[in-house]
């Protein structure tokens, strides 16, 4: 069994064989589905052997439902598509299309998602083309029992991270960086038996990451949902989710803002632990309907059609179960500060005392924007001795520096986490005030606004002066000195 690393190397290369007639942009497009398509068929085969091998060989026995997770049709193995000599984009769509209708309850919609005019265009992709990624793809055999479904899926996110470093206005609409995902998910803590919800979940990274944090225990099962408008997008979420091994989740595709689909009744679903990276200030996001939103969603007023930022954060509070729960947004740092009827939904958000830390980022660390966001930590009870109290966190200069892209290293991470869970004043970093002293400064939440910055003691000029010209002639003399001994 190999590493992340080999085998990202092998997925990159089966991307590099498309290089070409298909761009960088819609690589995903491609490489997404047929990889989950060539990991269903080697899952089932190990199914298959190991029902023969406890079966002494009964073949019927190995084909009985109940030894699968899905059923795969006659003709849509992928030992089926490799076996066919034209008309092979038509022939992947087809095989992709019938698993989903015979396993409706877990895989309907998924696959169909990928324009079937994409691979059916021998113009855009040739069957030649498609041969080669077949015979590439079919060099290894990507079941369980060869890679274990989290370094499948770790690989996979580090061909998520390629797609968004190569382009970054696209890719990185639906890529968070792992090491700000792995804070935010320390930080909620989220437990088995819990649940777990991202109203914006993207390519499902939060909601994965929450999965590994509680160690994929079997409690699990039943407790991860999201949403996400983007069609493509909402399907590599469960692709993802399925790759990870995570087999009982629920995320739904569709506008979270104008059309919730979590919900319990007629209500908004509630949730153990809400977490979500949605899109920054969006614009035409649906003020008008939220203004009477039949959800109830509207706690602290209406943001502006221009900015829907904090129509995320009411839905997000919205969806947080009674008693423990707790919430962890990223927003750019406008949210913080600006005015209008921002400001006034901040001040009704401060006056609820949900808030329980605020965390400011450095720049350059997410891909596809150049803002510098921050992330808002929330608790439905707070402990008693943070009772109308909110930490404020500068964490702007907590980074490591790269050429192009800033990241926060496991140490960076660690440096966050525990400025969070010490939740006291340090001189340069943090801040625990008061909801008194927020209101004082005009409900600004802006964490430079406290802080206590180490500032150097500002020396006279003449006395700084001298001190310099008495340097230069210490030097001269040295000079002098060194030419006097050489000439001797």
């Amino acid at each position: 069994m190999l590493g992340v690393q080999n085998l990202y190397n092998f997925l990159f290369e089966a991307c590099n064989i498309l290089r070409g007639p298909v761009s960088q942009d819609n690589f995903k497009d491609y490489i997404t589905p047929i990889l989950y398509f060539k990991r269903i068929s080697d899952v089932y085969d190990e199914e298959t052997q190991a029902a023969l091998d406890e079966s002494g060989g009964d073949k019927e026995y190995a084909s009985l439902p109940e030894q699968h997770r899905f059923v795969i049709p006659d003709g849509c193995h992928w030992i089926d598509i490799r076996e066919r000599t034209e008309n092979l984009g038509a022939a992947i769509v087809g095989a992709m299309r019938g698993i989903e209708l015979a396993n409706p309850d877990t895989l309907y919609g998924v696959l169909s998602v990928f324009s079937a005019q994409k691979w059916t265009d021998k113009k855009n992709l040739s069957d030649s083309k498609i041969r080669d990624l077949i015979e590439h793809l079919s060099t290894r055999r990507l079941g369980n029992k060869d890679y274990p479904a989290d370094l499948m899926g770790d690989a996979y996110e580090v061909l998520l991270k390629k797609f968004a470093d190569d382009s970054k206005a696209k890719a990185g609409e639906f890529y968070t960086p792992r090491p700000v995902v792995n804070l935010l998910i320390r930080i909620l803590d989220p437990k088995p038996g819990e649940t777990v919800y991202d109203p914006a979940c993207g390519s499902g990274g939060m909601l994965i990451e929450a999965v590994h944090h509680m160690h994929h225990d079997n409690l699990c099962c039943g407790s991860i949902f999201g949403q996400e408008k983007n069609v493509v997008n909402a399907a590599i979420a469960k692709m993802n989710l399925f790759l990870h091994g995570a087999s009982d989740f629920n995320v739904m595709q569709g506008d979270t803002l104008r059309s919730p689909k979590i919900l319990q009744g007629s209500e908004i679903a509630k949730f153990d632990c809400v977490i979500a990276n949605p899109p920054f200030s969006l614009e035409k996001w649906g003020a008008t309907e939220w203004s009477s939103d039949k959800f109830g969603r509207n706690i602290w007023g209406t943001p502006s059609d221009s900015c829907g930022d904090y129509a995320w954060i009411q839905h997000m509070v919205k969806s947080m179960a009674p008693e423990n729960s707790r919430m962890a947004v990223v927003m750019p740092q406008g949210i913080l500060f600006r005015g209008n009827e921002d400001g006034r939904i901040r001040e009704k958000m401060v006056k609820s005392d949900l808030i329980e830390a605020i965390v400011t980022l450095g720049d350059k660390l997410f891909y596809g924007t150049g803002l510098s966001p921050c992330f808002l930590i929330l608790r439905r009870m707070k402990p008693a001795e943070r009772s109308a109290r909110v930490l404020m966190v500068d964490a702007t200069k907590i980074l490591t520096q790269k050429r192009a892209q800033n990241i926060l290293s496991a140490e960076d991470v660690d440096h966050i986490y525990q400025l969070y869970l010490d939740y006291t004043d340090v001189e340069d970093y943090s801040k625990v005030v008061t909801l008194k002293e927020i209101e004082d400064k005009e409900f600004n939440l802006s964490p430079n606004r406290y802080i206590n910055y180490h500032r150097e003691d500002v020396r006279p000029y003449k006395e700084v002066k001298r001190e310099f010209l008495e340097a230069i002639e210490a030097v001269k003399l040295a000079e002098q000195e060194f030419t006097r001994l050489i000439e001797n």
